[in-house]
């Protein structure tokens, strides 16, 4: 099948979270027969730092982000069998996701995927006739970054005719463990850009532990942290390019993950950063959400705070031994269950079945 994919950024993960999904999922496809098309805005400076280039198992479009450019690139959706809008383009994502779903052919697969599902059914449920909830009469299935049971009754609930979580998870291509690197030395490392809805639980799971624990040593990545007072233990290090994730996730003591204030909410959406982690053979903590234990099975293949303090219990006892033995336990656990190879698998099996009964009705 032919996808076109209008999406944020296959080429760079910059202010982009969902890059290492859409390459793991998208790749994955395209090694399953798959033409994929993915069409992607010259916006918020992306392009000028590209984590990758563009790949031999899909065609990359860079539109100029103006009204031509949207009509141009929404022109080629009726070339497509499926034609795909993501959420959080960031650009003309409401001209997006009605023109795309209206110009593809009748018996194309018409999509809307959903990389920050709490986001996005808070702001349909703020503004009456969204155009997502306008195009549901279109939109033949919505696929979810996450979030289990509570976005799909949700989003069905709106009117969606069917919603499929497609979780994120492990490319061993791309994360996977590799020698420590000197300039990633810590006793605990967080990775995450500087987001209102996530800030606060910053304070609370990563810079508050930092100020109990003045002798060790922390280490903070991703962009927007530039004006933040930290605790003078608190290294900043800005953004963290993908090629580095390895090294940084593998060289600290432990890494954290902190769930955005909606996500934890919602539950049933784990992070990239778990999977990234897991896949190096790093010790993870995570501040605690339902769902967790689908993916890692809590002190055992991951360490879990409910606040500050568990974190910085955490760090004070974790010895070196320790940490080593719960990092190979969740690297066996995402190779064997949670790899991008199993989601491809999911997504191609739910494409040739809503394509076979799209056409079987269509024919009727």
């Amino acid at each position: 099948m032919k996808i076109a994919f209008y999406g944020s950024s296959l080429l760079s993960s910059y202010w982009n979270g969902a890059a290492t999904y859409y390459r793991g999922v998208l790749s994955a496809l395209a090694r399953r027969g798959h033409e994929i098309v993915f069409y992607e805005p010259d916006a918020f400076d992306r392009q000028a730092h590209r984590d990758i280039e563009p790949p031999d198992w899909a065609k990359v479009v860079v539109w100029p982000a103006t009204p031509e450019g949207l009509r141009a690139v929404v022109a080629e959706a009726p070339q497509a069998d499926v034609v795909v809008k993501a959420s959080g383009v960031g650009v003309f994502d409401d001209e997006l996701v009605a023109q795309t779903m209206r110009a593809a052919r009748k018996d194309a697969l018409r999509i809307f995927w959903d990389v920050d599902a709490p986001a996005t059914l808070a702001e349909i449920r703020s503004r009456p006739g969204h155009p997502i909830s306008a195009a549901f009469d279109e939109i033949d299935l919505v696929l979810t970054y996450g979030g289990g049971a509570p976005v799909v009754n949700a989003y069905e609930g709106l009117g969606a005719r069917r919603c499929v979580p497609v979780y994120n998870a492990l490319d061993p291509s791309s994360h996977h463990p590799v020698p420590p690197d000197p300039r990633f030395a810590c006793d605990l490392a967080f990775l995450g850009n500087r987001l209102p809805d996530r800030e606060a639980r910053v304070e609370t799971f990563f810079l508050e532990p930092a100020a109990r624990l003045p002798e060790r040593a922390f280490l903070l990545g991703g962009s927007g942290w530039e004006h933040r007072s930290l605790p003078a233990n608190v290294r900043h290090l800005g953004h963290v390019y993908t090629r580095d994730h390895n090294a940084f996730n593998v060289t600290p003591r432990a890494v954290l993950n902190i769930a955005r204030d909606s996500m934890a909410a919602t539950g049933f959406s784990p992070a990239t950063r778990v999977f990234e982690a897991a896949g190096a053979g790093a010790c993870l903590i995570t501040d605690a959400w339902e769902g967790l234990e689908l993916f890692l099975k809590p002190d055992e293949e991951v360490l879990v705070a409910r606040d500050g303090a568990d974190v910085a219990e955490h760090v004070a006892s974790l010895t070196r031994e320790r940490a080593e033995a719960i990092g190979q336990r969740a690297l066996r656990r995402v190779l064997g269950e949670h790899t991008y190879e199993r989601r491809g698998d999911q997504v191609d099996a739910l494409l040739r079945q809503e394509i076979a009964a799209k056409r079987e009705k269509n024919a009727a």
